[in-house]
């Protein structure tokens, strides 16, 4: 048995006289067959993974985002369990099941669970959703990995017949693993899908001193124009939008210019925000 609020084979926790079999109907709620955890355990995309890795009884691996969240990305609690399989089997309730053997050197252990690579995962991920989705999982996955772009292009070019594989390699640009939201990389998107040059991110800033004043969420350090999407707490507490205007100061003294993106801006407005960025690079030097 894992830890308390892991899950756990019921089977093996009986026969092993942890649990008796009145404890475990009691105290357990069972998420698959002979898959158990503790009542009251919020059940994850973690969660969720290890469950469906317990049900698979060590005959698969966890992929796409079941050994996303295990490699550690977030966001992802709302995604649904994957697994590939060497047979045909009948997935259980909100599990997506793939026939397929994935080779020995696109798999690693996780917590005691055979998960494909980040690079697999990537390529997995990549292959088979939507733009904008693949893009934020992919940043996210990057970012929790340290994973680049390069290595998943190299996997690719082992399959270059493998369905999605086009779409995979026309994404993979537009990949940065220095996003640290989901609205990080959607304002990043939108600045590239309008044809803005690509944005450096998480540029740090140094005063005269050469320490750190300031680490942008993205933006060009030739024209001095950065962009930061500022979270719901810059808007509502009073300390951070006091600490905003100070580095916003700092950062106007040394040249640069500061755009800002809220949630309302980046969801009903987005053409401001391409337009704030367009004119402040222009005015800083950029050909457009």
């Amino acid at each position: 048995m894992g830890g308390i609020d892991e899950p756990f084979p019921g089977s093996w926790a009986v026969h092993g006289r942890q649990l008796s079999a009145w404890e475990l109907r009691k105290y357990f709620d069972r998420i698959h067959p002979d898959v158990y955890i503790r009542k009251g355990v919020e059940l994850d995309a973690r969660v969720r993974a290890q469950a469906v890795g317990h049900w698979a009884k060590g005959d698969g691996v966890l992929v796409g985002y079941s050994a996303a969240v295990m490699h550690g990305t977030s966001w992802l609690d709302d995604k649904p369990a994957e697994i590939a399989l060497p047979r045909r089997a009948r997935p259980p309730r909100k599990v997506l099941v793939y026939r397929d053997v994935i080779p020995d050197d696109q798999v690693c252990t996780l917590a005691g669970f055979r998960c494909t690579t980040p690079a697999r995962t990537a390529f997995d991920l990549g292959r088979r959703l939507p733009f904008d989705d693949a893009v934020e999982v992919l940043d996210a996955l990057c970012h929790a990995t340290k994973l680049e772009a390069e290595e998943v292009e190299h996997l690719a070019g082992r399959y270059p017949g493998m369905r999605g594989c086009a779409r995979l390699r026309h994404l993979l640009p537009y990949v940065d693993g220095g996003a640290e939201s989901l609205q990080e990389t959607r304002t990043r998107l939108l600045l590239r899908q309008a044809g803005l040059p690509t944005p450096e991110t998480q540029i740090r800033v140094h005063g005269p001193d050469g320490m750190t004043i300031a680490r942008l969420d993205m933006g060009w350090r030739r024209w001095k124009v950065a962009v930061e999407y500022d979270g719901a707490h810059h808007w509502t507490t009073g300390s951070q939008r006091a600490w905003d205007i100070d580095r916003t100061a700092l950062l106007e003294s040394q040249g640069w210019t500061l755009i800002r993106v809220s949630a309302t801006l980046l969801t009903t407005r987005p053409h401001t925000i391409i337009d704030r960025t367009h004119r402040a690079l222009r005015a800083h030097g950029a050909n457009l």
